[in-house]
């Protein structure tokens, strides 16, 4: 592949987002497991965004299970790039206009307090940095119609980010157990809840994805969000409505749809 390759693949992703329809998948112009390239076509897509008067507030590990997608936590996983537009906070209404193929899953956030600028950073320095955490449901998108994506095409289209919200709540990381800690996440006014729990320890995940961003020559800031992986299968958001998340000994928190406006 060249450069027009990538540039190309950029802006069938950059377009699907700005006229708010789906596009093909990109495996056409990008290798399906061609990672290096992926992460070629978000840094295109970012700058875009940033140029466009975006603020990055963030990053984020990659879907753990999602459709047609398997992406673990560690350097060779999908990482994103999180956006001040894309933030939001406990019920604060989230406009289905921002969104194409939205799906839901529970997550925890870690706040930073200050910078981690290491070459390798360590789980120590990563427990030093945090300033405290907070409940989260991660929103995650697809500019690919019907979710029809590799590994490469998800971590191009910035490992499939949409949005997040943020409980209300911060709690210091020595005070809570993140390990195995059970979720459950509930559709409000449906029956039934989809119960679970924290795989693995976030802790390293943040850490997993502290040393990759280092590797491409990024560090984490004082005040940056990061996602460490949303829990289990996500769910789709099919029309207006609301999500309750709740973490044990973490907290709980609310994602609030509503109604696309009227074309």
């Amino acid at each position: 592949m060249n450069d027009d390759d990538i540039t190309d693949a950029a802006w069938r992703l950059v377009d699907a987002a700005r006229w708010g329809e789906p596009c093909e998948p990109v495996r056409d112009l990008i290798d399906t497991d061609d990672l290096a390239a992926a992460y070629r076509v978000q840094a295109l897509v970012s700058r875009y965004r940033e140029e466009n008067g975006h603020r990055v507030v963030g990053h984020k590990v990659g879907l753990s299970s999602a459709p047609r997608l398997h992406l673990v936590g560690d350097s060779t996983s999908g990482i994103g790039t999180l956006f001040d537009d894309m933030a939001y906070g406990d019920r604060e209404p989230i406009s289905l206009d921002s969104l194409l193929q939205p799906r839901v899953g529970v997550g925890v956030a870690f706040v930073l307090g200050r910078d981690l600028d290491l070459e390798r950073p360590t789980v120590a320095d990563v427990i030093r940095a945090t300033d405290f955490v907070l409940p989260a449901i991660e929103i995650v998108d697809s500019r690919i119609f019907g979710w029809d994506v590799t590994p490469a095409e998800a971590v191009a289209d910035n490992a499939s980010s949409g949005a997040f919200v943020l409980g209300s709540i911060p709690r210091p990381l020595a005070g809570v157990d993140l390990v195995g800690a059970t979720t459950v996440l509930t559709e409000v006014g449906r029956d039934g809840d989809l119960a679970g729990a924290i795989a693995g320890n976030p802790i390293v995940a943040v850490t997993s994805l502290a040393r990759a961003l280092a590797a491409r020559g990024v560090a984490l800031r004082a005040g940056d969000v990061v996602l460490s992986g949303a829990v289990g299968q996500a769910v789709p958001v099919i029309g207006p409505g609301a999500f309750h998340a709740r973490i044990a000994g973490l907290g709980e928190l609310t994602a609030t749809f509503v109604e696309r406006e009227a074309a």
